[in-house]
């Protein structure tokens, strides 16, 4: 049998609906792409007004270089992995602790307790601006890296936990109770039975709350004031005079800034996808 013939109304939708696919992706990349091309101008192309065509002179290396060397971006940088680590860590056992005891133990107030946990996600965190920097300033660490670490432990333990609990809720009870037939303890169960099996979950969560951290800028504008505590968005800020802007730098400094999330998705993306789809089609 010959195969049946595509109709002609069918290929041209498929045209179109790899033009559009192409269009919507050109958009999405074009002010990635000019940033790109602004970083790898020389400052005389940048004086010069040279903003939108092609480079006359390539000075990425010296762009690059000045970022580090001419501007406190590598203080920034460092503050920034200062508050990000601790506050992922921080966030992962936070959440994978509370998602474990909501979703295995039954008791007075566990649907009161993870309906705050979700109706936390709900509220926009710039009405409680001038609370959260009043309590900061009342325990003395206003302008500090700590407030940040504790304002986004806090902050993304809500949907963190409503993550995992969803996951660790999924699991087959024959192994819990499995578990306690063996006398294993509930931290032994966690240790031994549920975070092994989480695994995906968690480098998913990971990345999540690695970006969020990352990528913050208003709560770093908020609770920080000096340069020696700034993270990267603010301290890219900072990079703009307030006469002169250096665009080949700031655009180089953002080009770093983005580097990092991207580089920890791409070595976790097997574990991400898996996280993401954990669950997702049950036997």
């Amino acid at each position: 049998m010959y195969p049946r013939p595509i109709p002609e109304t069918a290929i041209w939708q498929r045209r179109l609906y790899v033009l559009a696919v192409v269009i919507v992706l050109l958009l999405w990349l074009c002010p990635l792409f000019a940033i790109v091309l602004t970083s790898f101008r020389s400052t005389a192309d940048v004086m010069g007004g040279n903003l939108w065509g092609w480079p006359t002179e390539i000075g990425v290396i010296d762009n690059y270089r000045a970022v580090f060397t001419d501007t406190p971006m590598a203080r920034y940088f460092l503050n920034s992995l200062t508050i990000t680590i601790p506050s992922v860590i921080g966030v992962l056992v936070m959440s994978t602790l509370a998602g474990f005891v909501l979703s295995r133990y039954r008791f007075r107030g566990n649907m009161l307790i993870f309906a705050l946990f979700v109706g936390g996600n709900f509220l926009p965190h710039q009405i409680m601006m001038i609370p959260v920097r009043d309590l900061m300033v009342r325990l003395d660490l206003i302008d500090t890296t700590a407030a940040l670490i504790i304002f986004h432990v806090a902050f993304q333990t809500g949907f963190a936990t409503l993550f995992m609990r969803n996951f660790i809720a999924a699991l087959p009870d024959e192994l819990f109770q499995a578990a306690r037939a063996e006398g294993a303890s509930p931290f032994q169960t966690l240790i031994h039975v549920v975070i092994p099996l989480v695994r995906p979950a968690l480098a998913a969560l990971a990345i999540l709350i690695f970006t969020f951290v990352w990528n913050d800028y208003f709560w770093a504008v908020v609770l920080t004031v000096s340069d020696s505590v700034k993270p990267v968005t603010a301290g890219l800020a900072n990079l703009r005079g307030e006469w002169v802007s250096a665009w080949n730098l700031i655009s180089a400094g953002t080009i770093v800034v983005a580097v990092p999330p991207v580089v920890m998705f791409f070595l976790m993306q097997r574990h991400f996808i898996a996280g993401l789809t954990m669950g997702a089609v049950k036997g």
